[in-house]
């Protein structure tokens, strides 16, 4: 079994100086030996043949599902940026979307729906999933992807409106907690003329047809 590291939760307040030193200490680990630790500590045999390769495995998997943090969402979408005489709405739905819950760092996981009206400028529509990838490979709440991606368009190209729906499962509600496994959390941001009630209903409407997701 692994030997646990001299760390500990004191019950009095600790000052800045102990826990400068405890950092320091915690930061002499490598990411794969904190994570032998925590199977330790899981009552696990980190030496055992399936567990030998955990560590690395689980950091490299942790590389890749919070890689949106060194990636510039403004960059990606102003790579494909095309001048276009069109003023109708533009809408990428059904982009699979996999995140992970800042609060039990399990994921979350569905569907996003993304539109918006050009004021002169189109995205190359690709950029668009890439964009929702950005925000998704980060610890998040719903709530706050929704509003990013939208923001991120709006700052981006400066277009009439933007409007994002986010229809998701959260493995936190799903396989602990409450447990109930049927619920979605549905999100919406709307920005710019969307806010109008014609335009916003529009975009639902749209969103619901061809299997766009009954949930909204």
């Amino acid at each position: 079994m692994a030997h646990p590291m001299v760390v500990s939760k004191s019950p009095k307040p600790v000052s800045s100086l102990q826990e400068a030193e405890s950092e320091q200490s915690l930061a002499n680990f490598s990411t794969q030996e904190l994570y032998r630790e925590l199977l330790g500590r899981f009552h696990e045999d980190p030496d055992r043949d399936g567990l030998l390769a955990t560590p690395s495995r689980v950091e490299k998997a942790m590389n890749f599902l919070t890689e949106g943090y060194t990636m510039n969402p403004t960059q990606i979408l102003r790579g494909a940026l095309f001048d276009v005489d069109y003023d109708e709405m533009v809408i990428v739905k059904d982009v699979e979307m996999y995140s992970l819950c800042e609060h039990h760092m399990l994921p979350f996981f569905g569907r996003v729906h993304v539109a918006y009206i050009p004021n002169g400028k189109v995205i190359g529509l690709s950029k668009i999933p890439r964009l929702i990838e950005v925000f998704a490979r980060r610890l998040q709440v719903q709530e706050r992807v929704t509003r990013q991606i939208a923001d991120a368009i709006q700052e981006a190209i400066e277009p009439r409106g933007v409007g994002v729906v986010i229809e998701a499962r959260h493995m936190c509600m799903m396989m602990r907690g409450v447990e109930k496994q049927q619920s979605t959390t549905v999100t919406s941001a709307m920005v710019g003329c969307f806010r109008e009630q014609q335009t916003r209903a529009e975009f639902l409407s749209l969103v619901r047809q061809s299997g766009g997701g009954g949930s909204i």
